[in-house]
């Protein structure tokens, strides 16, 4: 009754937050990082180990779970999206996360073309991928051997554990609510900076940001204990980084806007609009607020989320909001300008026959900026001519 562990009743807690937490580790270290965005290489034992308990505990395929992650990434946010709250609604991803995934792993198409390099081993065609069910089947039977009559209830906290937390709160909640390091072009947040109860994957925003990096954390105030599993594995000689988010470069003394300033600002392109957003566009709406009524300073306050979001992402009802509030204030719209012209110079590869366009544009940029008299805008454009690329970066 009691089973071959013969636990108390914290006891079992411990061991379900324990078991869940090693199927969370499993999905973000193996599936997400290592499967889907090839971030970082495994041990192949340890890979092993993944997959195996993965099946166990969730029953997911490792082709299915990665390639609808994948198509996620390439059609964020529209209707081919599989699991897009902005267009299914957060009720339906939250609840329905699961059944989304299963929906999805139907579709012959998805698997084609982005379930590519995922394992196709003699396991996978006749164990593991063939009879996904087994797994689950066979983590039952564990639960009743090691904790009698509660291995029941833990067992159903495991099967429930992932489908809430990943397919639902992550893709739900991670493009819903939150706070924003990077204005990508989706609707992706970071849930919270502490990344633990889902193995770092909460920090969303930084993901979409930088999709291929082993480390999802951004902020030195944010934590991703997936990361912190994955260095401990490398010490360890069981795995090896391919690539993490690349930091700016910026070398003192800096003057002139060459060919590396505009490679550097295209692989830095979140960053420079980040830092767009904190040196310009908000010194400058705090200054208009101080300069006139309650009313308007509220107005402005609001204002901040429409002038630093990516115009992909704002309804037909806030442009009209922002065009207006641009129209009345002229030192806002000049630097709203600004941003959109900045934009415009990275959406286009410095690797281009366009190269030498790209520089005489940012150079221009700079010229014309600091021409504007914003001291704002003056100071953001002589920074930008000290970044420079880091060996590692890439656009």
């Amino acid at each position: 009754m009691f089973g071959i562990l013969d636990l108390s009743l914290w006891g079992h807690v411990i061991a379900a937050i324990l078991m869940t937490h090693v199927t969370i580790a499993s999905v973000t270290i193996f599936l997400h990082r290592h499967q889907a965005h090839r971030a970082l290489d495994l041990n192949p034992v340890v890979s092993h180990l993944f997959r195996l308990w993965l099946w166990l505990s969730t029953g997911m395929i490792t082709k299915n779970w990665t390639a609808i992650h994948r198509k996620h990434h390439a059609k964020c946010e529209t209707k081919d999206d599989p699991h897009s709250p902005q267009v299914l609604g957060l009720k339906k991803v939250l609840t329905e996360g699961a059944e989304l995934y299963r929906e999805e792993g139907k579709n012959k198409e998805t698997l084609e073309k982005y379930g590519h390099g995922t394992p196709d081993d003699w396991l996978e065609r006749n164990i593991y991928g063939k009879c996904s069910r087994c797994g689950v089947a066979v983590m039952f039977v564990i639960d009743i051997a090691l904790f009698g009559i509660g291995g029941i209830t833990l067992w159903a906290v495991q099967m429930l554990w992932i489908p809430f937390f990943a397919a639902g709160v992550v893709n739900g909640i991670g493009h819903y609510f939150g706070y924003r390091n990077y204005e990508t072009q989706d609707a992706a947040t970071n849930i919270s900076p502490w990344g633990i109860l889902i193995g770092g994957e909460e920090l969303h925003n930084n993901h979409h940001a930088f999709p291929s990096s082993a480390k999802l954390s951004s902020k030195w105030w944010e934590f991703d204990i997936g990361w912190f599993y994955i260095r401990v594995l490398e010490i360890l000689k069981l795995a090896k980084v391919k690539k993490v988010a690349p930091a700016p470069v910026l070398v003192s003394g800096k003057q002139k806007v060459d060919m590396e300033t505009v490679k550097a600002v295209v692989a830095y392109r979140f960053h420079v609009l980040s830092h767009y957003c904190r040196d310009v566009i908000v010194p400058v709406l705090q200054d208009e607020a101080r300069n006139r009524d309650s009313i308007d300073r509220s107005l402005l306050r609001r204002a901040r989320t429409l002038l630093v979001r990516d115009e992909s992402l704002i309804d037909a009802v806030n442009k009209n909001r922002l065009q207006d509030m641009l129209r009345d204030n002229q030192t806002l719209h000049t630097v709203y300008e600004f941003k959109l012209r900045l934009q415009e110079i990275w959406k286009r590869s410095p690797g281009s026959p366009d190269t030498l366009v790209l520089l005489h544009a940012l150079q221009e940029w700079c010229k014309q900026a600091e021409a504007t008299g914003i001291r704002y805008l003056r100071d953001f454009a002589a920074s930008l001519r000290s970044y420079t690329l880091s060996p590692n970066a890439t656009a």
